[in-house]
């Protein structure tokens, strides 16, 4: 057993992180309980490059080994053992500074808002901190994504599925947007490879390599930024796999179809990562996989496949895809062939699962990510299956057993 402890949620904003040097250091402040069994702690941090450039950190004043840089430049979360004498119960401070005197060494994420902030500022080596004007740019408030994982204790049991309102006044200007076919229609599948088609043909899959702007997880904007590449500030959006999974959800939602959002990852703290929905069909008592990004479903004897029964096959997958006529607009473009040849094919991004345990993106849009999917997973809402704590996902606080991705959906949210 063991748990976690953090201060933030993960909903970072690549683009308003934080710049570390030797003079401009952050501090985190976590409560801990007393400790007999030592800690892992978890940073989430991008280096500008390797070689000379170590991630420098401290615990309670005891200095650390040194973080060094993995190769490929990007948000990832750099996991280091704490020793139990480094610890005390109650605050414990972690820095985390570099050796340059420019903004050229590592950027922390940050999580702008939230709960009251715990974190720290200083300009000047450590002499005089602020909690607030965080960030490069020195604009925001928010907390640093720095997190301890005790082996002690147990994580709380994750949330129950919060489900859409199809009678929500933005619920209704959506159905209003959707083909005729999936609208007026009554056999589930048929609607549901309606949608998952007019989704893929809709607009180029867009990353954040290829744009900085991310689109919010509203399937009216992600439509409207996505087919004109145009969104705030007049630029590009990112409009990616996660893009069309909530399109996709919210748009069942407003027909009163049961779906949710499934996260899915490869190798822990990779770029291996996928983002999906899952249908629930009646007949079939289970959460079917659909992704409406390369518009495909998976099946075996004629019956549609779940998420575990997909991971049964391996790298194996190709004889049970069923494409949809979207899949002729997405692989058109070649990042989505490579994708489709090196990872969905190969099974590789169905490695890992989790659900995102909310789908009111449309009432409640204050609940979801800003940024999902541009850096590494981060966010604390993920549900992962319940042995992934010790396979590498210990920076998550939330762990579930088979049964509570298989349940089947509150009858009421659909009535």
């Amino acid at each position: 057993m063991s748990r976690l402890y953090h201060n933030e949620s993960g909903r970072v904003i690549p683009a308003l992180c934080e710049e570390l040097t030797r003079f401009r250091r952050a501090r985190v402040i976590l409560d801990l309980p007393a400790t007999r069994s030592g800690a892992v702690l978890f940073v989430l941090a991008r280096p500008h490059r390797t070689g000379d450039n170590p991630l420098y950190w401290s615990i309670n004043g005891i200095r650390q080994e040194a973080i060094h840089a993995a190769p490929d430049l990007h948000y990832r979360w750099y996991e280091r053992v704490v020793g139990t004498g480094d610890l005390r119960a109650g605050d414990n401070v972690v820095e985390l500074w570099t050796g340059d005197s420019a903004m050229t060494g590592w950027s922390l994420a940050l999580e702008i808002g939230g709960s009251p902030s715990r974190c720290a500022l200083t300009d000047d080596g450590g002499t005089h901190w602020r909690a607030d004007r965080l960030g490069y740019l020195n604009a925001v408030r928010g907390n640093y994504c720095v997190r301890i994982r005790l082996r002690e204790g147990r994580d709380d049991p994750p949330p129950d599925m919060t489900w859409e309102s199809a009678d929500h006044p933005r619920a209704r200007s959506l159905r209003d947007l959707l083909p005729n076919r999936a609208r007026n229609g009554t056999d589930r599948y048929a609607q549901v490879r309606e949608l998952s088609s007019w989704l893929a043909s809709s607009w180029e899959h867009s990353g954040s390599g290829r744009a900085t702007v991310y689109a919010p997880w509203d399937a009216e904007t992600i439509l409207a930024w996505g087919g004109s590449r145009r969104g705030h500030n007049g630029e590009r959006p990112v409009a990616m796999c996660v893009h069309y999974a909530v399109a996709f959800v919210s748009a069942c939602q407003v027909l009163r179809i049961p779906a949710r959002c499934a996260v899915l990852m490869g190798t822990p703290n990779s770029f291996e990562g996928h983002f999906v929905a899952e249908v629930w069909f009646d007949e079939h008592r289970k959460w079917v996989m659909v992704d409406p990004n390369c518009d495909a479903i998976l099946f075996r004897n004629g019956q549609p496949l779940s998420i575990p029964e997909i991971q049964e096959f391996g790298d194996g997958l190709e004889p049970y895809v069923e494409w949809g006529r979207g899949t002729r607009y997405q692989r058109t473009f070649s990042h989505i062939r490579d994708f489709i040849r090196t990872s969905l094919l190969r099974g590789v991004c169905f490695r890992h699962r989790s659900v995102w345990p909310r789908t009111d993106f449309l009432s409640h849009p204050e609940q979801s990510p800003p940024g999902h999917g541009s850096v590494s997973y981060c966010e604390t809402d993920l549900v992962w299956t319940e042995n992934d704590v010790e396979a590498g996902f210990g920076m998550f606080r939330y762990f579930a057993p088979p049964d509570y991705f298989t349940a089947p959906p509150d009858k009421d949210a659909y009535a």
